[in-house]
């Protein structure tokens, strides 16, 4: 009974609900950490992320691999999903998408460490990668590499 209780607050899991009309009324939801006092990486992949350029409204497209060290929270997959969906429709920059997305993540599930990769792919002719890091590194934990390669186009 006590598990139900922990998940009694979700609002997303396990119901239908609509993509957000943008990421600042989006809910991203966490969940208790079964195992607070372990320390490991979790790992969520969005290879087909998408928004809009805030200038011409063209469709921007990146591959993003979010790295984290829970801590007390995890963030509940699925509200992750709807998040990253409510980018869809709206207009950002490559570098301001990739770190508010970070940023959201942190305030959320408050963990020990994050990394996040943003490899967009390119307009104009110029991919933009984009790194964010938060908290320290820990020590003694495999982290392993994003596993994205640089874009190298044709060739």
């Amino acid at each position: 009974m006590a598990k139900k209780a922990a998940y009694a607050g979700l609002t997303q899991l396990g119901a239908k609900v609509e993509t957000a009309a943008s990421p600042e009324v989006a809910v991203l939801e966490r969940v208790p950490n079964p195992h607070p006092r372990t320390v490991y990486v979790a790992r969520y992949t969005a290879p087909e992320f998408t928004c809009l350029c805030p200038v011409t409204g063209q469709p921007d497209f990146a591959h993003l691999v979010i790295d984290y060290v829970p801590d007390k929270w995890l963030i509940e997959s699925k509200s992750l999903k709807l998040y990253l969906t409510s980018y869809r429709n709206h207009g950002g920059f490559h570098e301001g998408t990739t770190i508010d997305i970070a940023k959201k993540f942190i305030a959320v599930a408050k963990p020990k460490w994050l990394r996040i990769g943003g490899y967009w792919y390119p307009r104009g002719g110029v991919p933009i990668d984009v790194f964010f890091e938060h908290g320290k590194r820990p020590k003694d934990l495999v982290i392993p590499d994003q596993g994205v390669a640089p874009y190298r186009g044709r060739g």
